[in-house]
């Protein structure tokens, strides 16, 4: 049983992360009903640039770690989301009315820039952090251990989900962005700034992976320009078992995975982890192929 709960533990803030990846893809989807391959990248950056960041405000002598911890994530999702802005003017606006395999190929070539960006100005070698917020909350007379990183990213998740449930619910850029996606014509006929929109969607879905970048560096210290395939991979599958275009979706498509990830590595094996993912994810799409979440399309006539 405390074994059980450890894994549930790590599955839960693995999820964490991935869910906060999946919804930059879930937005886009179903913003401009294309998917973002590059995102996986921003992420990346995202990591990157909180490592920049800390070593920066170290050389300044800040050492008091809850303001280099708010520094970090605000340079973090502030440098990011210029990217994910940049990314939306170059690689999809310029598209945006072309065959929909010509943005695909041009995110996919975004994709693989960034990653040879990162390696030309970072170097190829991983890049190590030491340990900023030790420690750990024991629980069941020890038995259970949780970091207090892991526990502080299942917290900034959900507080973050609560806010951005919020944003789309209830203010006047939530509204426009529901408008856009249910008919972007009709809601620029009606004063909506379309490509202003899809900008900030682009932007809040970095800003959201800037944060996962940061969790990702404070919990395993080393980070590399590769990271970003293969979390873009799982995060992408995550936002499709939870169905595209929905956000409960993406955040329960990414805790399924991480729990998927955590139990398997613990009961049965790391090295068949990704394997079990992508299979339940196969067998989701057979019985289900709209995902856990997601809703059939209707045709209109």
């Amino acid at each position: 049983m405390d074994y059980f709960l450890q894994q549930l533990i790590n599955g839960l803030s693995l999820g964490a992360i991935y869910g906060l990846i999946a919804i930059g893809y879930t937005m886009v989807y179903g913003i401009i009903g294309m998917i973002n391959f590059a995102h996986g990248e921003i992420y990346m950056i995202g990591s990157f640039v909180a490592l920049i960041t800390f070593l920066a405000i170290g050389a300044l002598g800040i050492t008091w770690v809850p303001l280099a911890l708010l520094i970090m994530l605000l340079a973090s999702m502030l440098f990011t989301s210029v990217y994910g802005w940049t990314v939306e003017r170059i690689a999809y606006r310029p598209l945006r009315s072309s065959p929909r395999l010509a943005p695909l190929i041009s995110a996919i070539g975004m994709s693989i820039f960034l990653q040879n960006y990162i390696q030309i100005l970072q170097g190829a070698r991983s890049k190590p952090l030491q340990p900023i917020l030790p420690g750990n909350l024991t629980l069941m007379d020890g038995a259970v251990s949780v970091s207090y990183v892991r526990l502080a990213t299942i917290i900034i998740t959900l507080v973050l989900m609560v806010g951005f449930t919020m944003l789309i619910n209830r203010t006047s850029l939530g509204r426009a962005q529901r408008a856009c996606e249910q008919d972007k014509k009709m809601a620029g006929l009606l004063g909506v700034n379309v490509d202003r929109v899809i900008s900030l969607t682009f932007v809040m879905g970095a800003a959201l992976a800037a944060v996962a970048g940061m969790m990702v560096l404070l919990i395993y210290g080393v980070i590399d320009f590769y990271i970003g395939f293969l979390a873009g991979v799982k995060s992408f599958t995550a936002a499709v078992l939870g169905g595209v275009g929905s956000l409960p979706g993406a955040m329960l498509g990414g805790v399924v995975i991480g729990l998927i990830e955590a139990f398997w590595s613990g009961y049965v094996g790391s090295e068949w982890k990704d394997v079990a993912t992508f299979s339940i994810l196969v067998l989701v799409l057979i019985f289900r192929p709209t995902g856990l979440l997601g809703r059939p399309e209707i045709e209109k006539v």
